[in-house]
């Protein structure tokens, strides 16, 4: 439900979304379909993570930059809408491909 709402809300403000994406690794030179499924990706840069839960975890963090390292991708976005006040619930996240972005 909440995965739904946000991406009507994203593309309404103009972003292109994609959701449910399985990823694929290369492994030398095959390409291998994995069970590692990212809930949405957004203008095919940023990797958003959504949990429903009391506590987000080190292993939540550690999916999301998983995620984010296997798709090569920049940034991610980790979501707790298990929570009172939404903002206070956003983890943002970077690796090393963000210093690949243009200014």
């Amino acid at each position: 439900m909440y995965e739904e709402c946000l991406k009507i809300e994203l593309i309404k403000n103009g972003y292109d979304v994609k959701q449910q994406l399985y990823t694929t690794i290369n492994y030398e030179g095959v390409d291998i379909k994995t069970k590692l499924v990212v809930d949405l990706l957004v203008n095919d840069t940023i990797v958003v993570e959504l949990k429903a839960i009391e506590e987000i975890l080190p292993i939540h963090e550690a999916q999301l930059l998983t995620y984010m390292k296997v798709l090569k991708k920049p940034q991610g976005l980790l979501i707790n809408f298990f929570t009172d006040n939404i903002t206070k619930s956003l983890k943002p996240f970077i690796n090393e491909y963000f210093k690949e972005l243009p200014n």
